[in-house]
C-alpha cells in the first residue's frame, strides 16, 4: 500500500471514529399514535417429552350413552301401544349418539329418537322403533319386562 493511501485511509478511520458512523441515519416517521410491536418469527413447537403420557379414551362410548332403561308404568305404555323404548341417556349424548349405541347394543334400528331434559337434569330419550321390529320383544331381550 501506498504511503498516500495509507494516510487518507488512516484520516477516514479517525473521522469515523470521532464522529461516529450511524450519525446519517435518518429518523422513522411513526404516523399513528399507537405503537404496534412488530411481528417477528415464530417458531414451530419442538418440545423435549410429551406433556400426556397416553390420550384419553373417547368418554361417550355406546354403554355411557344409555344408562338404563325406564320401566315405569308410562313408559310400558309406550312400549305396547307406540312401539317405542324410553331410556335415560347421558346429557352430552346427541340423537345420533343414542341411534347409533341402540344399533350396537340391541342390534335394532331407531326410526325416530325424541329427547327431553327432565327437571332433575336427566336427559329422556325416547326411541322409536320401525313397525317390523316389536319393541316388546326388543324389552323382554333387555330385561327390563
Amino acid at each position: 500500500m501506498s504511503p498516500q493511501n495509507a494516510t487518507a485511509k488512516a484520516q477516514t478511520a479517525r473521522k469515523a471514529a470521532v464522529k461516529g458512523v450511524q450519525s446519517h441515519k435518518a429518523k422513522k416517521v411513526r404516523t399513528s399514535p399507537t405503537f404496534r410491536l412488530p411481528k417477528t418469527l415464530k417458531l414451530a413447537r419442538a418440545p423435549r417429552y410429551a406433556r400426556k403420557a397416553v390420550n384419553r379414551m373417547a368418554t361417550l362410548d355406546q354403554y355411557s350413552v344409555l344408562k338404563q332403561p325406564l320401566n315405569t308404568e308410562t313408559a310400558l305404555k309406550k312400549v305396547e301401544d307406540n312401539n317405542t323404548l324410553v331410556f335415560l341417556v347421558d346429557v352430552r349424548a346427541n340423537k345420533r349418539h343414542i341411534k347409533d349405541a341402540v344399533k350396537k347394543l340391541y342390534d335394532v334400528d331407531a326410526a325416530k329418537i325424541n329427547t327431553l331434559i327432565r327437571p332433575d337434569g336427566v336427559k329422556k330419550a325416547y326411541i322409536r322403533l320401525p313397525a317390523d321390529v316389536d319393541a316388546l320383544d326388543v324389552a323382554n331381550k333387555i330385561g327390563f319386562i
